[in-house]
């Protein structure tokens, strides 16, 4: 009944200016990609940025891999604060997404980092020196009596 009143008022905002405002994304232009991409859906249905939202609708934003499921309770004049945000938004999203996101960061930091895959030419080299400096690859140098003569 609260919806149906609001609507009735003439109170509405559009999508992408409502996220904005409710800091899920930093840009008002963030948010208006990510609608025109399909990552924003307005009581299950994917919606156009320009889109009025009222109090009671429920949103679900797909953001940094975890879908996040939003009620709104009031609609705010302009961006609040990070502090006032649970006046104009309460955020159901279930626990068990954010376990997901856990989950992938584990199984990413199993992989070796970026940077750091096949060598280079130059590691490769390295690598080797190592290999012909050492005694069966246990890290001991060899004391072969050959030293490298170098010319000053």
């Amino acid at each position: 009944m609260f919806n149906i009143e609001r609507r009735f008022e003439g109170i509405s905002m559009r999508v992408d200016k409502f996220l904005w405002c409710v800091r899920y994304f930093k840009t008002r232009s963030l948010a208006t990609t990510a609608c025109k991409q399909g990552k924003v859906r307005l009581n299950d249905e994917i919606q156009k940025p320009s889109k009025d939202v009222f109090p009671g609708d429920k949103l679900r934003v797909r953001k940094n891999q975890i879908n996040y499921e939003l009620e709104i309770l009031d609609l705010p004049k302009s961006r609040v604060g990070a502090k006032l945000v649970n006046i104009y938004v309460h955020d159901i999203t279930p626990k068990e997404a954010f376990e997901k996101l856990d989950l992938l960061k584990y199984s990413k930091d199993y992989y070796r980092k970026k940077g750091t895959g096949r060598p280079t030419k130059k590691d490769r080299r390295d690598i080797d020196d190592w290999f012909e400096n050492t005694d069966d690859g246990l890290g001991e140098k060899k004391d072969d009596g050959l030293e490298k003569k170098t010319d000053d």
